[in-house]
């Protein structure tokens, strides 16, 4: 095989790299301006839930205990360093292990990490915050649901969570958590460039029957829909 012949190959294959990443880029602005409209059922909407954005990853945040769900009970508060049972709200975000344990930041990412994560190289975790208050702003939106669409939501992000052979969510021991009122566990499924972190929250609102992006990869996607 001449030079000539491995270098046509490899400008081909650049620029099939190339077209999948402009593609991806397009499709990843253009498809979060498609809404799905929210499903009424009818039923008043009473239970606070709220998207909350760091920037990086998207959480959906709802009451640590009411009379359908107890999340003290699932996600120990004993499991933080605060170790604090006075909090009112618990966030949930699924998404990449290593990105999640390396990257609270965008500032923070290596480009191991990206690449791992954007071709189905690691594992998953849910990352569980813990929160006394939250206060509405560009980062964190506040959604009235029902009783039937909050059990469907719970149900949606209790999927998510690997369990042990007794049924309980696995904590993961780290000390790489953002703060004092956070852990992580491990978590069913593989995160991609396709299926972020954000997809995920995305899906979540979907399941609650909540306004949401067609699809989305980023944290944009999903609030645009909520200014």
């Amino acid at each position: 095989m001449t030079a000539k012949i491995v270098l046509v190959y490899i400008l081909k294959i650049m620029g099939i790299i190339l077209g999948i990443v402009v593609l991806y880029i397009i499709l990843g602005l253009v498809l979060p301006l498609i809404e799905v409209s929210s499903d009424d059922d009818g039923q008043p909407k009473d239970i606070p839930i709220y998207i909350y954005t760091n920037g990086v990853h998207t959480d959906i945040v709802m009451p640590v205990k009411n009379n359908l769900q107890d999340w003290g009970a699932k996600v120990p508060f004993s499991n933080t360093k605060s170790k604090s049972t006075d909090y009112n709200y618990i966030g949930i975000g699924w998404g990449d292990k290593s990105f999640y344990l390396d990257t609270p930041t965008w500032a923070d990412l290596k480009a191991s990490t990206a690449l791992k994560a954007a071709f189905w190289l690691s594992d998953s975790a849910m990352h569980c915050s813990y929160y006394k208050t939250m206060k509405e702003g560009e980062d964190c939106k506040m959604i009235m649901i029902s009783r039937d669409q909050y059990k469907n939501l719970v149900k949606f992000v209790e999927d998510k969570f690997d369990r042990d052979q007794n049924g309980n969510f696995i904590v993961i021991p780290t000390n790489a958590v953002y703060d004092v009122n956070d852990a992580f566990y491990d978590a069913k499924g593989t995160y991609s460039f396709l299926y972020t972190c954000n997809t995920w929250a995305n899906d979540a609102l979907k399941a609650a029957g909540q306004k949401a992006a067609l699809w989305t990869p980023s944290d944009f996607g999903i609030f645009r829909h909520y200014k």
